[in-house]
């Protein structure tokens, strides 16, 4: 049951984070709900890095157990910035930039790995990258309009990729013990 919710979470985990950030920019989501999203956040990626680190050490998993290291103290900067006032707009930017480039390099990593699905990844890699710039744009001038379309472009391309990832993974008849998902 523990693998499945580590396999199939993040189909769900992915998109549900960036509809929180672009509700929270809407002002439809408060600080105690992305304070809560946050702190779930954390604690799944603890909780995926540590169930999954023996299986993620070959392939592109590699690439994806490195997302998670880096991932955590980039999600714990967010969480920082609901506790301190000066600096808590640019830990939040640290915190969401970081989580749209962070997965575009293991996207891209990714399409290296698997020959056969190369577009797919190297194109949900450049909508999440592209994404993370149209995003920086939105911060910088400030535009939220700008904001939410680069959060739209990142949340699109992580959730075909990890969706197009997952499908591959339950293809597979033994998950991590089939030879082909350890070219992941």
């Amino acid at each position: 049951m523990l693998r499945e919710i580590r396999d199939l979470g993040p189909v769900g985990l992915v998109p549900a984070a960036w509809l929180a950030a672009a509700a929270s920019i809407r002002g439809l989501l408060g600080t105690d709900g992305m304070l809560i999203a946050h702190a779930v956040m954390a604690t799944f990626i603890a909780v995926f890095a540590v169930t999954g680190w023996s299986a993620m050490s070959e392939g592109a998993f590699r690439a994806w157990r490195a997302v998670m290291v880096i991932g955590l103290p980039v999600t714990l900067a967010g969480l920082a910035g609901f506790f301190v006032s000066g600096p808590n707009q640019l830990l939040f930017s640290i915190s969401l930039v970081g989580w749209m480039l962070l997965p575009a390099a293991g996207l891209a990593y990714t399409a290296g790995e698997l020959p056969a699905a190369r577009l797919l990844y190297l194109g949900t890699a450049a909508l999440s990258a592209s994404g993370a710039a149209v995003a920086v744009g939105g911060l910088v001038i400030p535009d939220e309009q700008l904001l939410l379309t680069g959060i739209a472009l990142v949340g699109i391309g992580q959730t075909i990729g990890i969706a197009d990832a997952s499908y591959r993974d339950q293809s597979e008849a033994g998950y991590a013990d089939a030879p082909e998902s350890t070219s992941r």
